[in-house]
């Protein structure tokens, strides 16, 4: 299994950009798919982004041309990087990781996800 730890999170002005990354430590990160999730007080999690082990991306419609999502195996990263934010993207956003064959297609349901980091706040002031 892989432990996530992620960071880059912080205060910004609509319109700023921020760049988070999720860093996994044990072995075989290239064989998981990962995923950014976020919660936003007293809202349900939210899929944001994945990516697999080949490198698809997918995305919410609300982020899609804001979000990039990006995996860097050599360093066991992966990162969003998010542009014109807006203060509904306010969230704790959590990176996730799941142990997948390189064909497999990824679901955006939150308990498809086996590994999980704490979260990082991302707060988008108006």
């Amino acid at each position: 299994q892989v432990q996530l730890v992620e960071s880059g999170g912080g205060f910004v002005q609509a319109g700023d950009s921020l760049r988070l990354s999720c860093a996994a430590s044990g072995s075989m990160f290239s064989r998981y798919a990962v995923a950014w999730f976020r919660q936003a007080p007293g809202k349900e999690r939210e899929f944001v982004a994945s990516i697999s082990r080949s490198g698809n991306s997918d995305y919410v419609d609300s982020v899609k041309g804001r979000f990039t999502i990006s995996r860097d195996n050599a360093k066991k990263t992966v990162d969003l990087q998010m542009s014109n934010l807006k203060p509904e993207d306010t969230a704790v956003y959590s990176c996730a990781a799941r142990h997948t064959i390189l064909t497999a297609p990824l679901s955006r349901a939150a308990d498809y996800w086996g590994q999980w980091g704490q979260g990082t706040q991302v707060t988008v002031s108006s």
